[in-house]
């Protein structure tokens, strides 16, 4: 089978990563399941003529994987008709490997995906700056997506996304879209952010805050009333806060935390949760920041913030165990399944006991 036809066959089993690993059967991976197709396992050889193809295919140099002394190589490319995917080619126990990332074409459907309205209507914002945060895989990147679309079509100005590397185009709508890929169009997530506030943006999505200088730049830009949206590996709107100030030497924690309870808007923490007939749903915790969170953040209390999102449910905010307890409630998800996933299981497992479920 040559890769364009399997590649055509993971697009039509809707699988959302691919597995191309020596020693084992060409898998792939769907509603959170592993398949493993009825073939004989990839030898080494089998895996590198693998590999080779996906550059081939995708008109990239293999300098790029060979001669990088990190062993590893991620980017995107697209096969007309069939869809774009994402690649990260690797080594392991010295042979080739690879995990490509499914895009269909066009962009994500909020309603398919099971994005709630209050995330997407984060898109109303001016200025300042939004966090869409979960773990690797969560859909971070179909739910920035889907708020990206809602600009473009809703609003009119600069969008400049910078992405590592890009997954979803976005075509020219009632806004003006200009996409960066780090590495190829630009070395780095900082010099892009950089080189963004000199084009004239409105709107700025960076792909991951990966370090205290690209936080530091991206609130400085959210600070000069751009409305700047990106990512971060973390669990909940307080863990968030944390992570960020963290990020930076004791002596500059105090200052990033008056800075950051000014210019922050919102924080969407995301996880994907398996559902009840086998495939898998996004489960939502919704911070929007409003006065007594700034307080918070300001005054160290990070810790307080749970609380504040939990009454907030009139502001639209959730936390992730009230959206874990609706999903229980309208029979998505297993009550086990959903403790498993909840951030204060005992509270979460009274409540459902007091609800009768």
């Amino acid at each position: 089978m040559d890769l364009k036809t399997l590649l055509q066959e993971m697009v039509d089993a809707k699988a959302s990563d691919v597995f191309v690993i020596a020693g084992l059967p060409l898998t792939y991976e769907t509603s959170g399941r592993q398949v493993r197709l009825d073939i004989d396992p990839f030898t080494p050889a089998e895996t590198e003529a693998f590999v080779r193809g996906i550059y081939e295919a995708s008109g990239r140099s293999m300098d790029h994987f060979v001669n990088n002394s990190n062993h590893d190589d991620d980017f995107s490319f697209a096969l007309p008709g069939i869809g774009r995917f994402r690649a990260n080619a690797f080594r392991q126990r010295g042979s080739f490997g690879a995990v490509i990332r499914v895009i269909p074409f066009g962009l994500p459907d909020p309603s398919e995906y099971h994005i709630p309205e209050e995330v997407l209507r984060l898109a109303k914002f001016q200025k300042g700056l939004v966090l869409v945060t979960g773990p690797a895989g969560a859909g971070k990147s179909t739910t920035l997506a889907c708020i990206i679309d809602r600009l473009n079509r809703e609003r009119s100005g600069h969008i400049i996304t910078m992405e590592d590397p890009i997954e979803y185009i976005h075509k020219h709508g009632s806004c003006i879209v200009t996409q960066r890929e780090v590495p190829t169009d630009i070395a780095t997530y900082g010099e892009a952010l950089r080189s963004a506030m000199r084009e004239s943006p409105d709107i700025i999505l960076l792909g991951e805050m990966r370090d205290y200088e690209t936080i530091g730049t991206a609130v400085t830009a959210a600070e000069m009333a751009q409305l700047l949206f990106s990512t971060l590996h973390t669990t909940g709107a307080a863990g968030t806060v944390d992570r960020i100030v963290d990020a930076f030497p004791p002596t500059q924690q105090r200052q990033i935390r008056i800075q950051l309870s000014m210019v922050l808007q919102a924080i969407v923490s995301q996880q994907l949760v398996p559902t009840l007939d086998g495939t898998e749903v996004p489960a939502f915790e919704i911070m929007i920041t409003n006065t007594a969170i700034r307080n918070l953040i300001r005054e160290e209390k990070t810790h307080q913030i749970d609380s504040v999102i939990a009454a907030g449910g009139a502001e639209g905010m959730r936390t992730m165990d009230q959206s874990l307890f609706d999903l229980v409630k309208q029979g998505i998800v297993d009550k086990g399944m959903a403790l498993q996933y909840g951030i204060h299981q005992e509270a979460l497992e009274a409540r459902f006991a007091a609800e009768g479920l």
